[in-house]
């Protein structure tokens, strides 16, 4: 399973991490942020996105929950297509082995770029996906940062 990946990878690499457990119906950002009592600025969201090129580029993008990937920009940009867009949510599971509300970069079933927004790095600590809707992760920056494929994006994400 993809949880167990995520745990695998994070020991391996010797990173530092918290695990959350939490309400599968309360995986969505603003819902655990509201439930558990953390803030939207503590929270990161890691989404895979697409370039439409021939054949198609994805990676995987984390930044703070009070923000907006500029994936028009940006991302598009870096991945060197034309048009880029949301992974959808098949994908998203094709590439990561994990659903929409759990995704992390850590334990994923393929390797993707993983482009971090700089505000990320700002952050004491963060809670992002823990590889199932089930969990969360509650990390200080240099963990993500330490992640084999990281890239602090500048700009990556809008306020």
């Amino acid at each position: 399973m993809a949880q167990d990946l995520v745990i695998e990878q994070l020991d391996e690499l010797g990173l530092s991490y918290e695990l959350i457990d939490c309400d599968p119906d309360l995986a969505d950002t603003a819902a655990f942020c509201e439930a558990y009592g953390y803030s939207p600025e503590d929270s990161a969201n890691a989404i895979v996105v697409v370039g439409k090129s021939e054949p198609l580029v994805f990676a995987m993008c984390l930044v703070l929950a009070d923000s907006r990937l500029d994936v028009n920009k940006v991302v598009r940009k870096k991945l060197g297509a034309r048009k880029a867009s949301f992974a959808s949510a098949d994908q998203t599971i094709e590439l990561t082995g994990m659903q929409i509300g759990g995704v992390t970069p850590f334990g994923t079933t393929t390797t993707l770029p993983l482009w971090i927004d700089s505000r990320v790095m700002d952050r004491e600590k963060l809670i992002i996906g823990g590889g199932s809707r089930d969990r969360k992760l509650l990390v200080p920056p240099a963990t993500l940062a330490d992640h084999p494929t990281a890239e602090v994006v500048e700009g990556l994400a809008k306020i």
